[in-house]
């Protein structure tokens, strides 16, 4: 009798723990995430945004490339995914003309990830434009492709929308997560990577509910 107490004791926990394990993560608001004080537009309303806030220098930001690779190829449709090269000084301004750059001339393929990995696997600096127009040219850009988009207007003007983005979501480091214009996360709020791509999923589903009703 005192056997099959503890078996139907022991299988009662065992259901608790399953059922717990069952229910949808929650997380909560200024543990996990914070608010976007005032909320930002968005380009679609029909979909939910999300901003990722990087910058090449970042090592963190490189740690959370795998991660965030992962999630795209099975984010939902109604997600635009959107990358900002944020400015937290000048000094990063540079690195974020030359993601610019590489959207101006479509090869972000080709340039994105290997700019990242020349500089924290390969260990090489990029802190002036001759540095980074000869790793363009080595992609198959030529130098007068790069000088020519590197300097348009049409950059500098990213360039500047990505300096005030910056300040408008309240980013303070990188990598930074910004969901809908309304709430901004990252790895020192999630404490790890997989935490953070669980944070995402938890509010991009929030804000669909929302936008169904």
């Amino acid at each position: 009798m005192r056997l099959y107490t503890v078996l139907i004791g022991s299988l009662v926990l065992l259901a608790a723990a399953a059922a717990q394990a069952a229910l949808p993560l929650r997380f909560q608001e200024g543990v996990d995430y914070e608010l976007v004080t005032p909320a930002q537009p968005t380009a679609d309303p029909a979909k939910v945004e999300v901003v990722e806030a990087f910058w090449y220098g970042c090592p963190h930001c490189y740690r959370f490339q795998p991660f965030l690779d992962r999630w795209l190829q099975t984010k939902p449709e109604n997600v635009d995914y959107v990358r900002l090269p944020a400015i937290l000084n000048e000094s990063w301004a540079l690195h974020t003309r030359a993601y610019y750059t590489e959207e101006a001339l479509g090869v972000t393929d080709k340039i994105h990830a290997s700019l990242f990995d020349a500089i924290h696997r390969d260990k090489r600096r990029f802190d002036t434009e001759k540095a980074l127009m000869d790793f363009f040219v080595s992609h198959g850009v030529s130098e007068d492709q790069f000088r020519n988009a590197f300097d348009s207007f049409a950059v500098a003007g990213k360039v500047q929308r990505a300096r005030q983005l910056t300040q408008r979501y309240g980013i303070d480091g990188t990598p930074s997560v910004i969901i809908n214009g309304k709430y901004r996360t990252g790895p020192g709020m999630t404490r790890s990577y997989d935490r953070l791509i669980d944070v995402m999923n938890f509010l991009i589903a929030q804000e669909s509910r929302s936008l169904a009703k």
